[in-house]
């Protein structure tokens, strides 16, 4: 048992009258504030789905570490009838079809629902860069701006950019790596997102940084992209494509790939073991829709049947757990900014979904690939 797991039996309760519950033997890592018993008990060990809405809509409230208090909950909970009605929902839901076909305009309105959310939302939370994905902690005394900075800088290192090169960075986001690599590494660089704010923001930061020359954006389908690339990256994208769209994922990069050039796919799946649950249904109506992780199995097989090879595999699960610790933390620091920005709701969603998702990390029940590739 990990020592995150182990501080979550230190925890306090509190009700109305001011009442307060102690439990552990040490500090409260969190302190949970509900109505009475019932509320605490359905919390702690209820139906999860229930649980997180309650949440969101601030029918309780936990401060303190909301990791430990997931961890906690994990621990505590034992299945239910409904959770495994919802575990079989997530799993035949109608939005499943979407892992055989999505069109553009459905993974287009699915992105634009979780990245639509105004851009300096996610300015209160993410480094200075606007980095959305796992940070490399190499030296755990970093903060997550240094993290970010080392781990876009091992990425133009795995993929061995050159001056003149022609780079393409799948999914781009605000737009981070794409300036990195014409900055540090005089790429021509190009980049696509199907998020407006995204698009937006990032167009602006490449004029305003004088590398209009170098940097060009389009808000675009990946599958919509033509011409021939040395170097492609993607980070934290495929988890939108499906598992079933896998090989015309990876068959389409290599057609967008010179022969001998390098492909950086980096991205969140899941133990072979693992499938989805009550907490994925969360996450498909709150958060990510159309989203799907897919087994690293899986991953490896379509590439290589796309006729890409495998040169490298490296896990950042440890790293992206912190990763989420550290959104989290700023979160709450900004919250009152972010609730101005974008309603409580929404902020409350964002604190549990990356809560969950760093306790999730911690018990690897998901991680976080990066893999390097070659076109032969």
């Amino acid at each position: 048992m990990s020592s995150t797991v182990a501080t979550a039996f230190d925890y306090a309760v509190e009700y109305p009258s001011g009442k307060r519950e102690l439990h552990g033997n040490g500090s409260p890592a969190f302190t949970l504030s509900v109505k009475n018993p019932a509320q605490r008990d359905r919390v702690l060990t209820g139906e999860g789905y229930a649980a997180a809405l309650g949440f969101i809509h601030h029918d309780f409230d936990v401060s303190g570490d909301l990791v430990a208090a997931l961890h906690l909950r994990q621990f505590l909970s034992r299945p239910l009838w409904r959770d495994r009605l919802l575990n079989l929902a997530a799993r035949l839901a109608p939005s499943r079809l979407e892992t055989w076909f999505q069109g553009r305009r459905r993974a287009a309105r699915n992105i634009r629902f979780h990245y639509d959310v105004p851009t300096p939302f996610y300015q209160t939370f993410l480094d200075a860069r606007m980095v959305y994905s796992a940070a490399d902690f190499e030296d755990p005394r970093w903060t997550l701006e240094q993290a970010q900075e080392s781990k876009l800088k091992g990425i133009c290192e795995d993929l061995d950019l050159r001056p003149g090169e022609r780079f393409l960075d799948i999914g781009c986001g605000w737009g981070a790596l794409l300036l990195y690599a014409a900055e540090h590494h005089q790429v021509r660089a190009a980049g696509c997102t199907l998020s407006r704010n995204q698009f937006d923001f990032a167009r602006a930061l490449t004029g305003a940084r004088g590398l209009g020359d170098a940097v060009t954006i389009r808000e675009a389908d990946y599958r919509d992209l033509s011409g021939r690339f040395d170097k492609i990256s993607s980070i934290g994208m495929f988890e939108h494509v499906g598992r079933h769209r896998l090989q015309a994922y990876f068959q389409k990069v290599e057609s967008l790939l010179e022969s001998g050039g390098l492909f950086f796919n980096s991205g969140i799946v899941r133990p072979q073991n693992i499938s989805d649950d009550a907490q994925t249904w969360f996450v498909l109506k709150r958060v990510f829709p159309g989203g799907e992780l897919a087994h690293l199995s899986e991953v490896i097989r379509a590439a290589e049947s796309a006729g890409l090879e495998i040169l490298r595999i490296k896990t950042l699960r440890k790293d992206y757990a912190r990763t989420c610790r550290e959104w989290v933390a700023r979160l709450r620091q900004n919250e009152a900014r972010c609730i101005q920005l974008a309603g409580e709701e929404t902020y409350r969603t964002w604190l549990l979904y990356l809560a969950g998702s760093s306790a999730n990390f911690d018990n690897n029940t998901t991680t976080v690939y990066s893999v390097l590739m070659q076109k032969p």
